[in-house]
């Protein structure tokens, strides 16, 4: 789906590809980020680019947590790229320096909006999600209504 989303083309940070590396013993379905074609990992050793990811991980990173994150706003940072971050304190900071940040849901929200997905197609994908230890701020079978609420359908 994400493919789909992205018109094919999504961009992570190698500080994500590193992550989705640690975790892929614990959830082996992560090894198709590694090895789908369509997702390209920036591995840039541009000064500016550096100098946001450390100014970020001043700020973010615990116990080797949010490096990431890190990454994602340095990369919209430094090449004006569209960001999905769902953790609140980055996506503060990231609205905070008006990058442009949107998070999972909102990105699915958004297909809905542009007839790109229905409703029930991201209910179910979102039950999935929150089967699989996803944290979604609502429960099973909550996101139509969680969505409604939020005004993010029309």
């Amino acid at each position: 789906m994400l493919k789909f989303l992205t018109a094919g083309h999504a961009v992570i940070p190698e500080s994500v590809e590193q992550e989705i590396r640690d975790q892929q013993y614990q959830h082996p379905d992560l090894r198709q980020i590694l090895d789908a074609e369509w997702i390209v990992v920036d591995r840039s050793e541009d000064l500016e680019f550096l100098a946001a990811f450390a100014r970020y991980e001043e700020h973010l990173v615990a116990g080797g947590r949010n490096r990431g994150e890190c990454g994602v706003l340095a990369l919209g940072r430094t090449h004006g790229y569209r960001i999905v971050i769902d953790d609140n304190v980055p996506r503060v900071l990231a609205k905070r320096e008006k990058l442009e940040c949107t998070g999972t849901l909102g990105l699915l929200c958004e297909a809905i909006r542009k007839e790109q997905l229905t409703v029930p197609m991201v209910e179910s994908l979102a039950d999935d999600l929150i089967m699989g230890d996803y944290r979604l701020p609502f429960g099973p079978g909550g996101f139509k209504c969680w969505a409604e609420q939020q005004g993010l359908l029309g």
